[in-house]
């Protein structure tokens, strides 16, 4: 897992410009007025820097260990295959993203899943940092069903950290509140997720919640027919209908979210 270090300093990079970016070219410019961005920012930012630092650190022993022993006693999809390696790692790449987009799927339609994950869905104001504002159960429940996914499909550790290499740019690409052209934005959407695309996943909309799930390619949503467009993208308003009360946007409230009392 070598790479991890380089992709964690690419990822704030990215993360930086396109913060900037928002200043300059937002799609929502409410979202820049003066005093609330960075009091939106440093919750999201919190939760992320605490998800990256404690529960990756946490969990990511037990990843190398499960990958290691899979990968020497011969077991995984991929092993079997024997694929030369130039076939195997964008394979292993699509394979992975396939189930993102299952895995994200899951997490609006089993209401366990649900209680953790409209944490990141609760957000009024989507910007580059809501790209990392995931509750902690979400992340360890994560963790879990990869220690079982990855092994299964003989993804190597260099294969994983080069696929979320990928992923962390284009899902704060995709998050941000950059202003994006509708041709460059329809452009993009051909091959990856793009802001508009995924703008509508954010919806306070149930349908449009329940649509658009990919995570790095957008073609996942067109195979299962989970896809959706609309005209005005300008309309959308972000959040959840059930959290819209303001104890729910405080540090204290996004982690009690999941254990609150009449859930919908």
């Amino acid at each position: 897992m070598d790479a991890l270090p380089n992709k964690t300093f690419t990822a704030l990079i990215v993360l930086t410009l396109l913060w900037f970016l928002e200043g300059w070219i937002p799609f929502f410019s409410e979202f820049n007025q003066s005093g609330k961005r960075l009091p939106h920012a440093w919750k999201n930012l919190a939760v992320g820097a605490f998800n990256a630092l404690v529960l990756g650190g946490l969990f990511a022993g037990t990843m190398v260990l499960l990958v290691t022993k899979a990968q020497g006693a011969g077991f995984g999809l991929l092993i079997w295959l024997g694929l030369p390696t130039w076939l195997e790692i964008p394979l292993a790449i699509l394979i992975f993203d396939a189930w993102m987009y299952l895995w994200h799927r899951m997490n609006h339609i089993v209401p366990f899943f649900w209680r953790f994950h409209q944490v990141h869905h609760s957000d009024p104001r989507m910007d580059v940092t809501s790209a990392v504002r995931f509750h902690p159960g979400e992340i360890a429940l994560s963790f879990l069903a990869r220690f079982i996914v990855v092994p299964l499909l003989g993804v190597t550790l260099w294969e994983l950290a080069l696929y979320e290499s990928v992923l962390l740019p284009v899902i704060l690409l995709h998050h941000s509140n950059v202003d994006l052209s509708d041709r460059a934005d329809a452009a993009l959407r051909w091959v990856i997720v793009s802001p508009n695309m995924h703008r509508i996943h954010h919806s306070d909309l149930q349908p449009e919640t329940d649509s658009n799930y990919s995570s790095v390619f957008s073609w996942w949503d067109r195979m299962f027919r989970s896809y959706r467009k609309r005209e005005d993208y300008r309309a959308i308003r972000y959040g959840l209908e059930n959290l819209t009360d303001s104890k729910w946007h405080t540090l204290k409230g996004i982690l009690e979210t999941p254990f609150r009392r009449n859930e919908k």
